[in-house]
């Protein structure tokens, strides 16, 4: 399976914006009307910053193979968003790792729930969500892309149940 080495770089950096561009390619693909992440890139970058959140870059022996950031939506619950493995690095596990480390991030940053939306033709994304432990939830955002919410307990220092 192979391991991950995670990276805290700034959202702006060019490692972050290529993971982005080719999340957000993939999601204007799959989702029946298309993505439009507007000035996303821009506008949200600060939230993905210390103190109130980070922007993790995964690779995989040398190769960016992921994204993902983390923010704090209060002072004990964060948000994941922009969780993404590359196409070709996909059943590999790479995933649920990510995600483990995500969730870590989230307990560093001093939050005891983490929560995230999804889009409801992101199968393989759900069930690694629901398989890790995370329940569906009310909208807890007005994302015009999700249909789906989650949330997870974090046990006392961050780490997951």
């Amino acid at each position: 399976m192979g391991d991950l080495c995670f990276e805290n770089v700034d959202p702006q950096s060019e490692s972050a914006l290529n993971s982005m561009r080719s999340y957000f390619g993939e999601l204007d693909q799959r989702f029946s009307h298309g993505f439009d992440p507007g000035d996303t890139l821009n506008a949200d970058a600060d939230h993905f910053r210390e103190p109130q959140g980070r922007f993790i870059v995964a690779t995989a022996n040398g190769v960016t193979t992921g994204c993902g950031g983390v923010q704090l939506l209060s002072p004990n619950i964060a948000e994941i968003k922009r969780m993404w493995i590359a196409a070709e690095q996909r059943g590999r596990g790479f995933g649920g790792q990510l995600l483990g480390h995500l969730e870590v991030v989230a307990g560093e940053l001093g939050a005891t729930t983490v929560r995230l939306d999804t889009n409801s033709v992101l199968d393989e994304a759900i069930a690694m969500y629901t398989g890790r432990g995370y329940v569906d939830i009310a909208p807890y955002n007005d994302n015009p892309y999700a249909h789906c919410w989650f949330e997870k307990s974090l046990k006392q220092g961050g780490h997951p149940d």
